[in-house]
């Protein structure tokens, strides 16, 4: 079985670095264009089956890549994005920083940083992404060949830490993953190997992370 992770496109409060986490913001104009790209890139890909987190940027992001195949896109709330709780629709950028200064250790310590009131911790979200990939190893090896995955930067970055086996400071990997990018997983007897990472099929240049 072959598992191809992809973020979802671009929204109006990633190019204005608000934090999202689970405030469900739709895909922008420019984020559709990006999953449409992707769509080209993935063509050739027989999808049989396709789960995605339930915010819509994320559903959209599938719903685009999969437009005119026969591919159920069914939901699971463990690969949505990390509450931030309080936090969520502050701005992250450094020249209208809106949140606690500790909040730094959000990019540079995951266990060190503290969430808001209401928001998940960096463990908490690779609890249940492992979780998750636990049920789908259970589930889905030996029915699917090809799964599409549609989540967020930091709920990916959890599923890539598990995939990988590393603590949790090493929580992010290579890095936030750009918007659309796709990693390509393979698994064989509950075991999963990273083929490709954070591999784009666009040439558009995709503004700097703005969370989730």
């Amino acid at each position: 079985m072959k598992l191809y992770l992809v973020r979802h496109g671009e929204t109006d409060w990633n190019k204005v670095k608000k934090i999202q986490g689970q405030v469900d913001i739709p895909l922008n104009q420019f984020g559709k264009h990006l999953a449409e790209e992707t769509a080209e890139g993935l063509h050739d890909i027989p999808f049989d089956l396709c789960i995605s987190s339930p915010l819509s940027r994320a559903y959209e992001t599938a719903r685009i890549i999969l437009e005119g195949r026969d591919v159920p896109i069914i939901t699971d709330a463990r690969i949505e994005e990390m509450a931030f709780g309080e936090y969520e629709g502050k701005c992250c950028a450094r020249d209208h920083w809106e949140l606690p200064e500790d909040f730094q250790k959000f990019f540079d310590d995951p266990v060190g940083f503290r969430p808001g009131k209401g928001g998940e911790s960096f463990a908490d979200v690779r609890k249940r992404t492992g979780e998750f990939l636990e049920s789908l190893y259970k589930k889905a090896e030996g029915v699917y060949g090809n799964v599409l995955i549609t989540t967020h930067g930091a709920a990916l970055a959890g599923i890539l830490n598990n995939i990988r086996k590393e603590p949790l400071e090493k929580y992010w990997g290579i890095g936030v993953h750009s918007n659309c990018a796709v990693t390509e997983v393979e698994v064989k007897n509950a075991e999963a190997k990273i083929l490709s990472e954070n591999v784009t099929y666009y040439k558009e240049t995709v503004r700097p992370w703005a969370g989730n």
